[in-house]
């Protein structure tokens, strides 16, 4: 989440910033409940890391796509809503009810959900509201395969303990990276 919230937080900049705009003026609330979905997944813990170390998996983050520079405001605003979005999904399977302390799951659906709603009306106004490529090339495209991995993964563990604690790990990581955009 802490990639989330540095995007969110240049997102947010570039939105407000001085000769700057997204087409869309994303809250400095996105931040906070991105801080607090971290904490909730920090809390989430069930298990030992150590005791899954068998289970460890590199799901390859796709870093060269989102990071650098490279993206475009829009492009970022896409490949931020399908993390968020895939993150949501994974999180409110009937599956992941078992493997969580149900108070702190559903937490983080409504924080991840709020998240959520906040960047479809940012995601519509950048787009025009009408059906992008955005989410079928590049960046976004590499973040829904990402999450594809994890899904295969899970299934192949069959859901056990250590699988969502690895998963849960994995998001956490993955959510460390420094992204960028680049104006334009």
């Amino acid at each position: 989440m802490a990639f989330v919230l540095s995007l969110l937080m240049a997102l947010v900049l570039v939105s407000y910033g001085p000769g700057g705009s997204l087409g869309c003026v994303l809250s400095p609330n996105q931040v906070l409940l991105g801080r607090k979905n971290l904490r909730l997944l920090g809390e989430m813990t069930r298990l030992s890391p150590h005791l899954c170390l068998q289970d460890r998996k590199d799901f390859a983050f796709p870093q060269e796509m989102v990071e650098g520079g490279q993206l475009q405001e829009a492009q970022a605003i896409s490949v931020l809503h399908e993390m968020l979005q895939q993150s949501f999904n994974l999180f409110h399977t009937e599956r992941s009810s078992a493997a969580w302390d149900t108070t702190l799951l559903k937490q983080l659906r409504t924080g991840l959900h709020q998240q959520l709603d906040d960047l479809d009306a940012c995601l519509g106004q950048v787009t025009g509201e009408k059906d992008s490529a955005l989410g079928r090339t590049g960046p976004t495209l590499a973040m829904k395969r990402y999450f594809q991995g994890i899904h295969v993964y899970l299934q192949e563990k069959e859901y056990s303990d250590c699988a969502w604690e690895i998963v849960r790990l994995e998001i956490m990581r993955s959510s460390l990276h420094q992204p960028a955009c680049k104006k334009g």
